[in-house]
């Protein structure tokens, strides 16, 4: 018990940071890093309950986040700045990934599991062409730039002071930007908590058992087709608005923020260093990576020219050698927590 408690202790005190942190680290970048854990948290957890909690290998999981980023781009960029943009476009985005999931799953999940997974990489490259193709919709590679509610502008103040200027908080603006870091953290919170809520449902018993031995579920009297299908469904949409979430934030939309093949490795690193299966892993695995990501440059460059007189030291931890550094690190963690961060201190309960 002593394990369980203590990783809900841990994935409480990154929440706790990541809502803190615009007023703790009081610059753009680390605003910017925030932003991006809070979205990848609840990205990676919708597919944990794919891949952790079901058993269902996808490499689509992008396209819903980028049909989400792109149906919001295109709403805002047709119908200017305002809620009805943001609305509509995320609706039509999460109405475009149900129907895509529901087609791909229906049609796909009877058949094994390394073609379905081929199956949903071929889809995820037929939206990665077809984005890069009708550029007069989606701005092709360059992508797309668009206005966002009056709300969440740099330029809005949310209160002023007595001079009349934005007024501060602990030295922050309290400024549309904060405005946008909290809307972004809250519906990556709650979408994080819903899927702690499915997972500790029944259905989420259901889905562990269709993942552990899927003849035995169907002989219980599971439909597993079914549920295969509802749960993809479910993380599709989840992904969906998460990709709207980040492409409100971004204030941009294109094949690399939002369709690219890196953000499924990402997304699939985020859940083995967590722990797949966990939930709670997300939240390690993505904070891990994405300041991994952001600040191992930095600490490489640092260490660099500490190690400037000495021979080798400095060839080996240039900064351009950051990716084999992450490459490193990702083994270490494997090798020493064989089932994500999460995963190892979960199975060590039994033995405190």
């Amino acid at each position: 018990m002593h394990g369980q408690q203590s990783v809900k202790a841990l994935v409480w005190l990154v929440w706790g940071l990541l809502l803190f942190s615009p007023f703790l680290f009081q610059d753009v970048r680390s605003l910017e890093v925030a932003a991006r854990i809070c979205v990848f948290i609840a990205l990676v957890a919708s597919y944990d309950l794919l891949l952790g909690y079901t058993g269902i290998v996808s490499f689509a999981h992008t396209m819903f986040f980028g049909l989400g980023a792109y149906g919001l781009a295109i709403a805002s960029r047709t119908l200017g700045a305002g809620w009805e943009a943001v609305l509509l476009g995320s609706a039509c985005g999460l109405l475009v990934s149900l129907l895509v999931a529901l087609l791909v799953g229906l049609l796909s999940l009877r058949v094994k599991a390394i073609f379905f997974a081929m199956i949903t990489l071929a889809t995820a490259s037929v939206a990665l062409v077809l984005v890069s193709q009708l550029s007069s919709f989606t701005g092709g590679e360059d992508g797309l730039t668009y206005r966002v509610p009056e709300l969440f502008k740099t330029s809005t103040a949310l209160l002023y002071n007595a001079e009349g200027k934005v007024a501060r908080l602990f030295g922050v603006k309290l400024n549309g930007k904060l405005a946008a870091y909290y809307f972004v953290f809250v519906i990556s919170l709650a979408a994080f908590l819903f899927l702690l809520k499915v997972v500790a449902s029944p259905l989420g018993s259901v889905l562990q058992a269709i993942r552990e031995n899927e003849a035995r579920a169907e002989a219980i009297g599971y439909r597993v087709v079914l549920f295969r299908t509802l749960v993809f469904c479910l993380a599709a949409m989840i992904a969906s608005l998460m990709g709207s979430v980040y492409a409100l934030w971004l204030k941009y939309t294109g094949p690399e923020t939002s369709l690219s093949f890196s953000i499924m490795i990402d997304i699939l690193l985020m859940a083995v260093i967590g722990g797949m299966g966990t939930m709670r892993g997300a939240v390690i695995g993505a904070s891990l990576l994405v300041i991994a990501q952001y600040y191992l440059r930095d600490l490489m460059e640092a260490a660099m020219e500490a190690t400037a007189n000495l021979p080798l030291l400095p060839l080996i931890l240039n900064p351009d050698r950051w990716l084999l550094w992450l490459g490193i690190v990702f083994i270490l963690l494997v090798y020493f927590f064989p089932s994500g961060i999460v995963g190892t201190l979960q199975k060590n309960k039994g033995h405190s």
